[in-house]
């Protein structure tokens, strides 16, 4: 066995992969706007095949495809004759893989997909192979080097199909408006599932449980409410809304300039420019909020039962609940 720098070894395959990457931007052509506006014009679904290499390829877009809002499925060539042929039907779009173009797998049931569906999308390196000339659009990607020392193994080739295959999922996704809550549908289980489906009123601190003092109380007393209920914070009201907060920053400034806590009524200390969300947004989109303006929590508003409700959601509930 020869002595190998395996580090060295992988950086090339690295850079070998990244210009076969950045050379697939010049080779985004009208036709992949054709092939866009075709698959939007489907009434039914978008089938993938592939064989070997380009058929996982294939799966992993299918895969993307339908959770980004393109309803998509794999079907493998050799199932495919075998029965899986019932599965497309008119309404249905193929797009089929095959770096070469000349799959024998896939150019034997060329004429019974062609009976299925009309609509035959090709990607292939070369425009004059059979797969190829048997497509309505047929798209060209071609990797001028394959990481593979021996130029046997599908390395670059596969990866810029791969991205090609994203570039159309993404592509899909911003012409159809596809927004968090269509893919919040798709993908119910699991971190990303409850990212996407829990709401900012699942976790926050709501009605007779949220810290809520008049205006005209005293620091002092005002400073057992927040001992009391837990939250590092209070909301100040003048009975009709809440006009501020009053947060562990607010009393750090207040110790700070030496304010009497006994003498000094909440209302000339609290916060009057405080970060709000309503409370059928999505959780996440709370933190987002307290993210970007550097804040550990947030006011509520609710309108349920035609009536105003007040609450507060904190980075600590978001964090306990796994959403960040």
């Amino acid at each position: 066995m020869k002595d190998k720098n395996f580090i060295s070894s992988a950086l090339k395959v690295i850079e070998i992969e990244s210009k076969a990457v950045m050379s697939l931007s010049n080779q985004i052509k009208p036709d992949f706007e054709s092939l866009c506006s075709n698959i939007l014009d489907i009434k039914g679904k978008l089938i993938l095949m592939g064989i070997g290499k380009s058929g996982h390829i294939a799966q992993k877009i299918s895969a993307t495809l339908s959770s980004t809002g393109t309803s998509s499925f794999f079907i493998h060539p050799t199932e495919a004759a075998h029965g899986d042929l019932g599965m497309i039907s008119k309404q249905d779009a193929i797009l089929i893989l095959s770096n070469s173009g000349q799959t024998k797998e896939i150019i034997e049931i060329l004429p019974a997909l062609k009976r299925s569906t009309t609509n035959i999308f090709t990607l292939t390196n070369n425009d004059q192979s059979t797969i190829a000339k048997a497509g309505k659009i047929n798209l060209v990607i071609n990797a001028d080097e394959e990481a593979c020392p021996l130029d046997l193994a599908p390395t670059s080739s596969t990866t810029i199909a791969l991205v090609f295959g994203d570039a159309l999922a993404i592509a899909l996704l911003e012409a159809r408006g596809f927004g968090k809550d269509d893919f919040a549908k798709s993908h119910p289980a699991g971190q990303l599932g409850k990212k996407l489906t829990t709401l900012v009123q699942d976790l926050a601190v709501m009605n007779e449980q949220t810290p809520i003092v008049n205006q005209a109380t005293y620091l002092k007393d005002a400073l057992l409410v927040i001992t009391e209920k837990k939250l590092g914070v209070t909301l100040v009201s003048n009975e009709e809304k809440v006009i501020g907060i009053f947060t562990d920053g607010d009393l750090r400034r207040c110790l700070n300039n030496e304010i009497d806590l006994n003498k000094t009524p909440i209302k000339d200390v609290m916060t009057t420019n405080f970060k709000s969300i309503q409370s059928d947004a999505l959780a996440i989109d709370a933190a987002e909020i307290m993210e970007k303006d550097k804040i550990f929590s947030l006011v509520v508003n609710s309108s349920t039962n035609g009536g105003n409700s007040m609450g507060i959601i904190t980075m600590h509930q978001l964090l306990e609940a796994g959403i960040i």
